[in-house]
């Protein structure tokens, strides 16, 4: 079976995240290369892990988080849909079992908060760990004079994580947020669509979800 490590040190998929990546930073993006996916893997472990799902979905999951954002390098819109196709490329010509790919596939094709849909598991742990991705070191332009809206709600954010509870009834993302940078407005102004799709992504894994920013339920 086709493993993690193997995808994650795969040369000509570093390749295609450094490429994808380069392009995001000409466009003005924040930082989609080794550290995104890397965060959003471990983000994809804990939620599976934590839930009892086997130990090849939390592998399948962190394939599928590894790869996401690799149609970046096509276009960044319906960056989900080439990115799909291009991770089936890459899976099918690794030989690995076609209902494992059928499931990446699927994952990277619904992460995106424009029309993708928590259709599997796999998918609405993808959701949740990209899309609370959010924190001060993905911003690469360093100048806060020249700040957009994304930088400064993502510098703003100087601490952040997800937690489980005990229950195993809800999902939080925890950010702490310097509101001298950024109001939590700002954050609903460009997030808004992210949290709905969260929501829906803990509720298809049988989780309500939380937003919780400087101690405080927003949501």
């Amino acid at each position: 079976m086709i493993s993690y490590n193997e995808i994650k040190h795969n040369e000509k998929i570093k390749v295609y995240i450094q490429k994808a990546d380069e392009s995001l930073l000409k466009l003005g993006f924040t930082e989609h290369s080794f550290a995104h996916v890397g965060l959003v893997a471990k983000r994809c472990e804990y939620i599976l892990s934590t839930l009892g799902y086997s130990e090849r979905d939390v592998e399948l999951a962190k394939i599928s988080a590894h790869l996401h954002d690799i149609g970046n390098i096509v276009n960044r819109r319906e960056h989900s849909q080439s990115g799909a196709v291009m991770a089936f490329r890459i899976l099918d010509n690794l030989d690995m079992d076609a209902e494992e790919i059928a499931t990446i596939v699927t994952a990277i094709g619904n992460h995106d908060e424009g029309d993708g849909e928590a259709v599997n598991p796999i998918a609405a742990a993808l959701i949740l760990a990209d899309k609370s991705d959010v924190r001060r070191t993905r911003v690469r332009n360093q100048d806060m004079t020249k700040f957009d809206i994304h930088d400064r709600v993502n510098y703003s954010v100087y601490e952040s994580g997800i937690e489980i509870n005990e229950e195993k009834t809800k999902i939080s993302l925890n950010l702490k947020i310097d509101t001298e940078i950024s109001s939590v407005m700002n954050y609903f102004e460009i997030f808004l669509a992210r949290m709905l799709m969260c929501k829906k992504a803990a509720s298809a894994l049988g989780l309500e979800f939380k937003l919780v920013i400087n101690e405080q339920e927003i949501i």
